[in-house]
């Protein structure tokens, strides 16, 4: 996510009284100094409800969590919160439940950088944010975060997108690229999933074409936001021969053309010759000013991972990706995204140590190489 240093949120009042919960005079100071971030809030609430609804509900968890923290008892601060909780519903109502100050506060513990929360408020609603929390790292909700600000997606297609993985797909895909590929980062997933589509079994190549071009909607959703459909069999016409390649897109995010060839069976060696025609094809005759040169992902029922990895076809701006017509049932799905990460990983670990590659597991590193190493790859 993109973070404005510029963007900075209003300061918390400072109060006076230093709290100290040890009797019913200091929680009912607790309580009128949360009242007082909630009246301060609620001014603005009108004109940008899901910024200021996000944005208090930060505060007030901020603000328990600093005079919790000062308690000896832990009991006791469970009690203070479900006292002010009762304080607060009185007055506010059932958005300050006992259960929903303690996602205030989780929200607050969470996300501790104050320019972080001011960007996420400006793009989530506490429903969203809700869909967050439990999430393991910075990384995977900021992530998630960044689609649902990039489709301007609901809270149903935010589950949607967690309960698939789509962060690991993401990782998985960036997995398979060096240091030498001119296939962006963050461009693709592996697996993609397309259960959505309702094709049954024995189904041709041409019924997966036109199943995903009834529900484009979907399979944008699926392969990655920013994506806008351009034509279905393109046809580029060599000398006497024609040649269609099956889905074109552009990606606005990437500013390229992206050819998707569809699949049945393994990735075969041949393919990659077949996409090569058809990159430089769109490059010399439909690259326009301003785009960057085109990809192309080859969707597999079988990646044939090992195979694509011998081929180094990231070089050639090319990316192979399984797709799955059903969605196994979770723990299952899970166990399998976990097990193609991990053969990725040892993949990846396997080259480095035969002085082959230097793939980089997290997109962070490398983003962070120095320009000397930069200009040592070129």
């Amino acid at each position: 996510m993109n973070i404005n240093n510029n963007q900075t949120m209003n300061k918390p009042t400072k109060h006076k009284n230093e709290i100290k919960l040890a009797n019913a005079e200091s929680e009912n100071i607790l309580f009128s100094n949360v009242a007082q971030i909630i009246e301060q809030r609620r001014f603005n609430i009108i004109s940008t409800a899901n910024n200021q609804v996000v944005l208090m509900f930060w505060e007030i968890g901020r603000y328990i969590n600093t005079a919790i923290l000062g308690m000896e008892r832990a009991e006791y601060g469970k009690r203070i919160v479900a006292t002010l909780s009762r304080q607060l519903q009185q007055k506010y109502g059932k958005p300050f439940d006992d259960k929903n100050l303690r996602r205030m506060m989780q929200f607050a513990t969470q996300f501790d950088d104050e320019q972080i929360v001011v960007t996420v408020s400006r793009q989530l609603s506490w429903s969203h944010v809700l869909a967050l929390l439990p999430l393991e790292t910075m990384e995977e909700k900021l992530y998630y975060a960044e689609e649902v600000n990039k489709g301007f997606l609901g809270v149903r297609d935010l589950r949607h997108l967690i309960a698939r993985k789509a962060f690991l797909r993401r990782n998985n895909a960036n997995l398979q690229l060096t240091r030498q590929s001119k296939v962006p980062f963050n461009a693709f997933k592996d697996p993609v999933i397309l259960d959505t589509l309702g094709l049954k079994d024995n189904y041709l190549e041409a019924d997966l074409e036109q199943a995903i071009l009834r529900d484009i909607e979907s399979f944008i959703l699926e392969f990655g936001v920013g994506f806008t459909f351009v034509a279905r069999q393109k046809r580029i016409s060599i000398e006497n021969d024609d040649y269609f390649i099956d889905l074109l897109f552009y990606n606005r995010d990437i500013k390229r053309l992206v050819a998707i060839e569809l699949k049945i069976g393994k990735f075969k060696p041949a393919y990659k010759g077949q996409m090569e025609l058809y990159l430089n094809w769109l490059n010399r005759h439909d690259r326009r000013e301003g785009e960057e040169a085109p990809i192309g992902v080859i969707l597999c029922t079988d990646a044939n991972r090992k195979v694509a990895e011998l081929m180094e076809l990231d070089k050639s701006g090319i990316a192979v990706a399984e797709y799955w017509t059903k969605l196994p049932p979770k723990e299952q799905f899970e166990s399998k995204i976990q097990e193609i990460m991990a053969e990725a990983e040892e993949r990846i670990e396997r080259r480095k140590l035969l002085g082959t590659t230097n793939v980089q597991k997290q997109i962070n590193y490398f983003l962070e190489e120095s320009d000397d190493e930069t200009d040592d790859m070129d």
